[in-house]
């Protein structure tokens, strides 16, 4: 008699819009069994609605992380998805302002990828989100935030070694411009410090793009579900771009 299939199942944190709503959608489409999680609970509702198991944490708070992590045990699938940015000019960007967006976008990965890792299934996935302001400096009003995107590629990385005996493999992409609420938000608070109207914002960075547009969030979920995918079993400690031709490095 055959074995019974056994469903996967998948935390995605940061589910409650954005990239990481698409993410959780996806992965309840494919059949995988989602945890979803989010600071703010009423930002859950539609992926709950659509099959997703939820939980509202401050994933900046230790405790807070520390039972997610025992909600994970024997998960195939971790997407680190949730993150915060700061818009402000360089300049005037203070120590808390620094140690904010640090906890809640480095520091809180680093320890998912540590507490909840060693517990995946063998031939689980990681998933991490940095960003290519990773790897670009022209908007410097995010410093902070591009700071800590860089950070996580170095988690990347670093996890992506540690965890490859069991093995689980750990990647992360880049996105570039992408159609989400963060990117509104963006828009916005850069066109008020230069001065400038939003619509010239959108345009000049759409010009900046070789393939001549931004990306819908569920583009980015089809990538980050290959990555989490068996396809993608030869891959580890990678940072896919995902910019349209932005950043080809």
């Amino acid at each position: 008699m055959a074995s019974p299939v056994r469903h996967r199942r998948g935390v995605v944190t940061g589910a409650g819009s954005g990239i990481g709503k698409a993410t959780a959608l996806r992965l309840l489409r494919d059949g995988v069994d989602v945890l979803a999680v989010d600071i703010d609970e009423g930002r859950l509702q539609d992926v709950g609605q659509a099959g997703a198991r939820t939980l509202a944490l401050d994933l900046s708070d230790a405790q807070e992380r520390a039972r997610l992590a025992d909600a994970c045990e024997g998960f195939d699938y971790l997407v680190n998805s949730h993150g915060v940015i700061l818009i402000k000019p360089i300049l005037e960007v203070t120590l808390e302002d620094w140690r904010r967006i640090q906890t809640v976008n480095a520091e809180s990965i680093f320890f998912l990828c540590q507490q909840i890792g060693p517990r995946m299934m063998p031939g689980g996935a990681i998933v991490n989100l940095s960003s290519s302001s990773a790897k670009l400096a022209t908007t410097v009003e995010v410093a902070a935030y591009a700071a800590s995107k860089t950070t996580i590629l170095s988690i990347t990385r670093s996890f992506a070694y540690a965890l490859a005996s069991r093995p689980v493999r750990v990647n992360a992409i880049c996105p570039g411009i992408v159609d989400t609420p963060m990117q509104d938000n963006v828009l916005a608070g850069v066109s008020t410090l230069r001065n400038t109207r939003v619509d010239e914002l959108v345009e000049a960075r759409t010009r900046a793009v070789p393939l001549g547009r931004a990306a819908r969030p569920d583009e980015c979920a089809g990538l980050i579900r290959f990555l989490l995918s068996d396809d993608a079993g030869y891959m580890t400690g990678q940072a896919v771009n995902f910019t349209g031709g932005l950043v080809t490095w």
